[in-house]
């Protein structure tokens, strides 16, 4: 009996805790969404790019224009974009092959790992 309850214990903390980072999730893509829906013409490249990332949270440039079926140049552009709105980072500052990270997404999906 008291094995079940500590299960049951356990699901419903595990539970509780998907629960808010679900909530968080959304908070962190409502107030990005609105931070890229700032961009003028540009932001129909960036929500493009940024839907991506919460799909792909690390990416390189050249791949993910493959991947989105556009061009290099219109993905640097979004990606430039989106550093500059504090959404993406640089993660690897290699010459050939940057990597960039949706740092917020995946900090709050590597918290209680």
């Amino acid at each position: 009996m008291l094995l079940i309850k500590f299960f049951l214990s356990s699901v419903s903390e595990s539970a509780e805790d998907a629960h808010e980072n679900i909530i968080r999730l959304k908070t962190l893509h409502d107030a990005h969404e609105t931070r890229i829906n700032t961009l003028g013409r540009a932001r129909v490249n960036a929500l493009q790019l940024f839907a991506y990332l919460e799909r792909n949270p690390i990416i390189e440039i050249n791949k993910t224009a493959q991947a989105l079926q556009v061009s290099y140049n219109t993905v640097a552009s979004a990606v430039k974009r989106l550093i500059d709105a504090n959404i993406l980072v640089l993660s690897s500052g290699r010459l050939r092959g940057r990597t960039f990270a949706y740092k917020a997404y995946l900090d709050i999906l590597k918290e209680g790992t």
